[in-house]
């Protein structure tokens, strides 16, 4: 699975929003998205997911056009998981992911012991198999995003679109949701998040895209593109980049002036 933006401009009512952005990924890769409120970053993710059409320049999935795919041929190659769902019916996590399956299933056609299985699968893959007869609005924020990532492997996409996967989430239901994010790209998806968090990008992406003002203003490996003259600009704060020592191994970390 390969994905490619090539010049891509949007304008809601003539006001630019992205302008010129481009970039290219594919599976086994972990792409972050960095840039301030409003920079562009849910729009952007907007026409990827084929919401947005009105676009200028090129998205392409696999070499094909996707302005040419309808909403369910978009959805069997892309997935979203948002970052924060409330449904209306406390429904079990089972019964949560097993909604990923009805893009398999057809209009006429409910979910059968096969899709059935296959949320077993996929509840063991993310090693929340235990969840399965909790309500989901008894989870834990990490585990009620664990789930909604649950939901998306569910539809068999090969791309993951995720927006600030981790917000809300303690320090610990950010890490595991992360490295269950890391994972995944190893695993062979393709994966394009969005984060606040800088050092979620160095620790976990493969690639970081730094957009500005609508504008790609940066796109490569994390230590070459998030310097700390970039995060001056991103950001407007001050930071070292040090490399620490651990039982792991050396780790990148940002250290800020106090």
């Amino acid at each position: 699975m390969t994905l490619e933006v090539k010049n891509l401009e949007f304008a809601y009512k003539k006001s630019p929003v992205l302008k010129g952005v481009d970039f290219s990924a594919e599976a086994g890769q972990c792409i972050c998205v960095l840039g301030k409120n409003g920079a562009g970053k849910t729009t952007l993710f907007r026409c990827l997911l084929g919401f947005l059409h009105n676009y200028q320049g090129e998205i392409t999935l696999d070499g094909e056009d996707s302005k040419l795919m309808s909403a369910r041929e978009t959805a069997k190659r892309i997935a979203y998981i948002p970052q924060s769902y409330a449904p209306t019916f406390n429904y079990t996590v089972f019964e949560m992911v097993l909604m990923g399956t009805n893009i398999l299933t057809g209009r006429f056609r409910t979910p059968g012991l096969q899709e059935r299985k296959e949320v077993g699968k996929t509840l063991e893959l993310m090693n929340i198999q235990r969840l399965a007869e909790r309500g989901f609005a008894e989870l834990s924020g990490g585990e009620r995003q664990l789930t909604l990532i649950a939901r998306a492997l569910a539809q068999k996409s090969r791309i993951l679109i995720m927006d600030e996967p981790t917000a809300n989430l303690d320090y610990g239901n950010q890490l595991r949701v992360m490295r269950q994010v890391k994972e995944l790209a190893k695993s062979g998806y393709l994966i394009i998040l969005s984060t606040h968090n800088p050092e979620h990008a160095l620790l976990y992406a493969d690639l970081v895209l730094v957009l500005k003002k609508g504008r790609a203003l940066m796109f490569g490996e994390p230590e070459t593109v998030l310097t700390p003259a970039a995060i001056k600009e991103i950001y407007g704060v001050n930071v070292e980049l040090q490399r620490v020592g651990t039982q792991w191994g050396e780790v990148p970390v940002f250290v800020p002036d106090i």
